[in-house]
């Protein structure tokens, strides 16, 4: 079995930084998103988006680290948003009840 990926291109001004993802936030993969996030985190910008335009897939482990990174930006007082969510993931966290706790706008 291959091993997953997950790229990440960042872009960066001085009051946002957009990650733009591209393949799968999965058990494998999330210690890489997180440990870039909470890089950020140290000095926040006021607004982090996560661009999932190029998310192919996203387990339960990669949806709880959205939650979690989500939660972290909150209490460093930056905003977290998801952009350009597929309707696989929105369905997912419709699904399982996680789309009020994230801030998803309609795009980057």
């Amino acid at each position: 079995m291959e091993r997953p990926e997950l790229s990440i291109a960042v872009e960066q001004t001085p009051d946002e930084v957009v990650f733009h993802l591209a393949g799968e936030i999965d058990v494998l993969t999330v210690t890489k998103l997180s440990a870039m996030v909470n890089e950020t985190l140290l000095e926040p910008p006021s607004r982090i988006v996560l661009d999932m335009s190029g998310v192919t897939f996203c387990d339960s482990q990669g949806l709880g680290t959205l939650v979690v990174l989500s939660r972290k930006a909150q209490h460093a007082r930056a905003v977290l948003a998801l952009a350009n969510v597929g309707d696989f993931l929105l369905r997912v966290l419709d699904i399982t009840g996680l789309r009020s706790a994230l801030m998803i706008s309609s795009s980057t």
